[in-house]
């Protein structure tokens, strides 16, 4: 998962310079139809969906044809998690008015929000290009270029929005993204300090919080006691300093009390998002009994043998491994890639019906077809190197398909501790997925379900499945890191044991831990001791190990 902080979606009055100069964009409407749009306007930006709808439902008949409607239309379908709809919607607009700045901008975050992301770019490059001073053209373009892992140009996207605007906090925070990124940790925590306090710098605590190797201080801790316990603080905050709390109370050896704020944080995150932990267990039972026997393909022996993926929950070591294989002259870290599901998607498509129903359907050549697209889309991380990595981690419940697809593939599963792993995760607020995370009970769930998914690959793929356990490897790690190369198929390069040292983009929230060598004390089970007792139950553990 690329940065795995939340963002506030786009703003209606932050996508130009003031109000009133949106106010221009549709002064050639009636003065009702002005009232209308400017008041959808302000709902857009209160988060008010029912309000805003209610509005613009009533200026359709007024500008439903205007670029102005259209937009604002876009932003509420995209506000509501409807990023086609708002792309079809800004199209329409740059018909009647092509060459406008604002709505190319729009049009870039929508396609962003549907997953274009080369699309997203073209567009807001072109924003720019006609807007050159639009300080929030420049961020967006950042903001899309590091989704599209060019953090590099995107670091000079949000550079120049800083520029046009100091002052524009969410640029900043980008910025200083960029420079975790880059390995540049100190320098990211001065940036997003320099934000805190600010309107909109929420984020910046939850950035810092993320940087496992960074401590709040004891005057930050103050201030986020103070912000947590502020009443009428919406949801989203809430959560937000909640999470940074619980570590900056961690950092200061308060645990009984980091927990009281991580449960509450967590319950107020989980009654915002969707999951079912039965209905989750039934897929994967479904998909078990589709891949009882491993499928005919007609894909060679070999093919996907340039491809090593990388699977786990989240927090189980998977962006060490990555880094440790990264740091190999034939290995090339592509991070956490979207491919492989969007193959499998593509496929759902094309035969009407949901994975894995398809899967008994699926003949040994759609399976190669499926592999050679696969490896098409992944072909640029080989360019230089002729092996790279894939570290979507769900990628476990379908290492069946990507079997039978890349036969010569191989699958690094990284374990770690169950409670370490639930807990890890239960300390960490994501961007996006992850919904398992929010509650104990579903965690658990959730990693029985991994474990038991897993304990079937094995035996059907015994040569192309490793378990890389993450406490061994902080035991032993030179044995630990060439049984790892020797099963990947590559010579042993001692660059591997010095993987702090290769300088790389790293995008996930381990991007700190692994600029430092290895340590011994990253366990927290026992900091926490009773407290985990239901977890540990809920696991099938029946006492502290």
């Amino acid at each position: 998962m690329s940065l795995p902080e939340t963002e506030a979606p786009p703003q209606a009055t932050r996508d130009a310079d003031a109000p009133a100069q949106l106010d221009v964009r549709f002064a050639d409407l009636p003065l009702r139809a002005q009232r209308l749009l400017r008041d959808a306007r302000r709902a857009l930006d209160a988060r008010d969906m029912r309000q805003a709808d209610a509005l613009l439902e009533r200026g359709k008949s007024w500008a439903g044809d205007h670029p102005e409607y259209l937009r604002l239309f876009a932003i509420a379908r995209q506000l509501q998690g409807r990023p086609a709809e708002a792309v079809a919607a800004l199209r329409r607009a740059l018909e009647i008015r092509p060459g406008d700045a604002l709505l190319l901008m729009n049009l870039g975050t929508a396609l962003r929000g549907a997953g274009d992301l080369d699309a997203a770019v073209v567009a807001l490059r072109r924003a720019c290009e006609l807007a050159p001073d639009l300080a929030a053209a420049w961020y967006n373009l950042g903001r899309t270029l590091g989704q599209a892992g060019r953090t590099g140009e995107g670091h000079e996207a949000y550079e120049r929005a800083l520029r046009l605007d100091p002052g524009h906090v969410r640029a900043r925070i980008g910025l200083a993204d960029t420079l975790r990124t880059f390995g540049r940790i100190d320098d990211a925590a001065k940036e997003y300090r320099s934000v805190l306090g600010k309107p909109g710098s929420m984020q910046a605590w939850l950035r810092i919080a993320n940087m496992k190797t960074v401590r709040f201080t004891a005057e930050e801790t103050k201030d986020l006691e103070r912000l947590f316990a502020m009443p009428g603080t919406s949801d989203d905050d809430r959560v937000v300093v909640g999470f940074a709390l619980a570590k900056a109370l961690e950092d200061a050896n308060r645990y009984p009390e980091a927990f009281t704020v991580l449960s509450t944080a967590n319950a107020i995150k989980r009654r915002h998002v969707q999951w079912d932990a039965h209905q989750f267990s039934d897929r994967i039972d479904g998909i078990m009994k589709a891949f009882a026997q491993p499928p005919a393909s007609a894909s060679p022996p070999d093919l996907g043998h340039e491809v090593i993926f990388i699977v786990s929950l989240p927090r189980s070591g998977s962006t060490l491994t990555e880094q440790i294989l990264a740091s190999h002259p034939d290995v090339e870290g592509a991070n956490e890639l979207p491919d492989l599901g969007n193959v499998l998607e593509a496929e759902s498509r094309r035969t009407g019906l949901e994975f894995p129903d398809w899967v008994p359907k699926a003949t040994p050549e759609d399976w190669r077809r499926m592999g050679e697209s696969y490896l098409e889309r992944t072909a640029r991380f080989r360019r230089e190197r002729g092996r790279s990595t894939d570290k979507a981690l769900s990628n476990w419940r379908v290492i069946g398909a990507a079997m039978a697809m890349l036969p010569g593939a191989r699958f690094v599963n990284c374990r770690r501790d169950p409670v370490e792993t639930c807990l890890s995760c239960f300390r960490q607020v994501f961007s996006r997925g992850q919904a398992f995370t929010y509650d104990l009970s579903d965690l658990a769930a959730y990693w029985r379900d991994y474990d038991r998914t897993m304990r079937f690959w094995h035996p059907r793929y015994p040569h192309a499945v490793r378990d890389q356990v993450y406490e061994k490897l902080l035991a032993d790690p030179e044995a630990e890191t060439r049984a790892l190369l020797q099963f990947c198929g590559l010579e042993w390069d001692p660059a591997c044991l010095r993987f702090y040292e290769t300088p790389r983009h790293v995008r996930t929230i381990s991007a700190a831990q692994v600029r430092e060598p290895l340590r011994g004390d990253t366990a927290r089970a026992p900091l926490y001791r009773e407290l985990l007792t239901p977890l540990r139950l809920a696991l099938g553990i029946r006492r502290e190990q």
